[in-house]
This record gives C-alpha cells, sequence and structure tokens, in this order.
C-alpha cells in the first residue's frame, strides 16, 4: 500500500535561510498589531461593553435587512440584528437583537429594551420576545479580565508543559510563537473592527492550543533528530525536522482550514466572527511554528554535549508521540 504524500520525501526547503524575511514580517506585523490596538482598540461587543441581548420569534420569514430597518432610528446606540437558528427563513424564524448597554440608569436601559419591541412590534405583527439577557457593565469588566487571564495562564501554562517535556529554549521557541499568535489576530481585529466578544476569546484559546500541537510536531522531530546528527548544525538539523513533517503539517492545515471555510461561507453571522479567528488563526499558526519558533531556537541554540543521556524532556517519554 502506497501512502498518500504531499511533499516528496527528499524535500529540502531552506527555511531558516530565510529567517531575515520571516523575522522583518513578524517584527513589523507585531509592532503594527501593538500600535493598531494602543490607536484604534478593539471593537468590544456586548459581552465586554454591557448591553442586552433579545432573541425574537416572528410567525412568518422575514428578511433580516427588514428588521434592522426597523430598528434604525431609535436613537438608542448600537443595535445589532443577526440570524441564528439557520436564519429567519426557517419554520421558526428567529433573530439576536443586540442592544448596547445606555448607562448606569437601569430605568433607561429598559426603555431602550421596551422601544426595541415596540418597533418591531410593529414591523412585524406577530413577533414574540423569546428572551431578554442583559450584561451590566461590571460584569463586562469582570469578563474581560477574565479572558485576558484565560489567554495569559494558556501561555505560561504552555511554557511550563515545554520546558518540562523538551528544554528551556524549545519552551521561549513556542511561547514567542504563541505571543506571535494572540498579537497578530487581536491585531487583524482591531485593524478590522470586527466584534470582539467571548466567542473569540475561545478562538484564540484554540489558536493556541493548535499552534502549540504544530510546534511540539516539529520540537519533537528536532529532538529526535539531536540524538541521531550530533554533529549536524543545529540550522541545517531544524531545517531537516520542518521538511520531514512538512507532509503532516500542509495535510492538518488544509483539511482544518476546509471545515473552518465551510462554517464560515454557511454559518452565518452568530459564529462568523470565530469561524473567521480560526481561519486566521491556522494560517498564522502554521507560519509561526516553521518560521518564528524555529528561528529562536536556533538563536537561543540547544546544550548537545550530554545527548541522548540529558535527562530534559524525558518526564513524558512514554507518551511520545
Amino acid at each position: 500500500m502506497r501512502l498518500l504524500k504531499l511533499v516528496p520525501p527528499d524535500t529540502r526547503i531552506d527555511f531558516l535561510g530565510r529567517w531575515r524575511w520571516a523575522i522583518g514580517f513578524t517584527a513589523t506585523s507585531t509592532i503594527a498589531s501593538i500600535l493598531l490596538l494602543i490607536t484604534v482598540g478593539l471593537n468590544f461587543g456586548i459581552d465586554f461593553r454591557g448591553g442586552t441581548a433579545m432573541i425574537v420569534q416572528t410567525p412568518q420569514p422575514v428578511a433580516v435587512s427588514e428588521l434592522r430597518a426597523a430598528v434604525a432610528g431609535l436613537n438608542v446606540g448600537e443595535i445589532q440584528v443577526t440570524e441564528i437558528g439557520g436564519g429567519v427563513t426557517d419554520a421558526k424564524p428567529q433573530a439576536l437583537v443586540r442592544i448596547v448597554e445606555q448607562g448606569d440608569d437601569p430605568d433607561v436601559q429598559a426603555a431602550a429594551i421596551q422601544a426595541v419591541r415596540d418597533a418591531l412590534t410593529r414591523a412585524v405583527p406577530g413577533l414574540t420576545v423569546q428572551s431578554v439577557e442583559s450584561v451590566g457593565g461590571k460584569v463586562s469588566a469582570e469578563l474581560v479580565e477574565a479572558g485576558v487571564l484565560a489567554v495569559v495562564l494558556a501561555v505560561l501554562a504552555v511554557m511550563v508543559y515545554v520546558w518540562l517535556r523538551f528544554e528551556w529554549q524549545f519552551a521561549v521557541g513556542a511561547v514567542v510563537s504563541l505571543v506571535h499568535d494572540v498579537l497578530l489576530t487581536l491585531g487583524l481585529f482591531a485593524l478590522l473592527q470586527i466584534e470582539f466578544n467571548l466567542p473569540i476569546v475561545a478562538a484564540i484559546l484554540t489558536i493556541i492550543g493548535y499552534s502549540l500541537n504544530d510546534t511540539v510536531i516539529v520540537f519533537d522531530r528536532v529532538r529526535e533528530n539531536l540524538r541521531k546528527y550530533k554533529k549536524m548544525p543545529l540550522a541545517e538539523l531544524i531545517n531537516m525536522s520542518v521538511n520531514e513533517t512538512l507532509s503532516r503539517t500542509i495535510m492538518t492545515s488544509f483539511t482544518t482550514l476546509l471545515a473552518l471555510i465551510a462554517l464560515y461561507v454557511i454559518g452565518g453571522p452568530v459564529i462568523s466572527g470565530f469561524t473567521f479567528a480560526m481561519i486566521w488563526g491556522v494560517v498564522i499558526g502554521t507560519y509561526s511554528s516553521i518560521f518564528v519558533a524555529g528561528v529562536v531556537l536556533n538563536w537561543l541554540g540547544v546544550d548537545r554535549s550530554d545527548k541522548p543521556s540529558a535527562k530534559a524532556g524525558t518526564q513524558f517519554a512514554d507518551i511520545d508521540a
């Protein structure tokens, strides 16, 4: 039986030979992302800004544009109307209406909710409100803190894990790669002003896991080759390891992207932000696993004097893939 090989076994692409181009792109994009976060900022959704989410159901299919037009002139701040449950053309058409927080006065918020409800009812007779959920400003601030803490703890956990499994040089390379992925994702959302909400935080945590998986696969092959080729220059050895895992990297990224693109196209606006972040994360995570992590590891070097008897990385030797 012949195995499918997307990349010929004799492929010898000099990835580290392009380190100047890679570092130039990485540094420029990272600095640009930080500047965008400082100057433009993220377009926080109701999860982080506070507000009300209302699910409405119409007796017959209604275009979302009609619902948006009905609440367009209410002067109660930002109102978002999106399809849910497959869209408002279903047998039980529903839509999600989001109303930004009106301030600290609950009476003002209640008046805004009632104004939106009345406007929708006038536009679509028979429309019913299925649920109303409000998120206050204090809760939103706590959600922001929890989201930031989740990302920071995830990166720290990755550093400890890679340090235990490999060596500290590998851990630094993996963490630099992950921080790069997170910053570029946040920078892209700041640039495009896509709504940033809790599902996007979940997407970032998923990106961290995906990128780490790619990086660990490459690092695992590097560790194996360090034991086999003790005299080979480190840059050449890293290049060889990346090329040996390139077929697996391309196959995994390609199949993941196929699923994500399908979700983005047919999933509707409710999950569009999440899937967009994941698509970007797969692309940039694959790039950072090859270029950023490898370049950092090559710069830091690895102590090869006591290979293969070094204790570093043997804590999990029994579960290595």
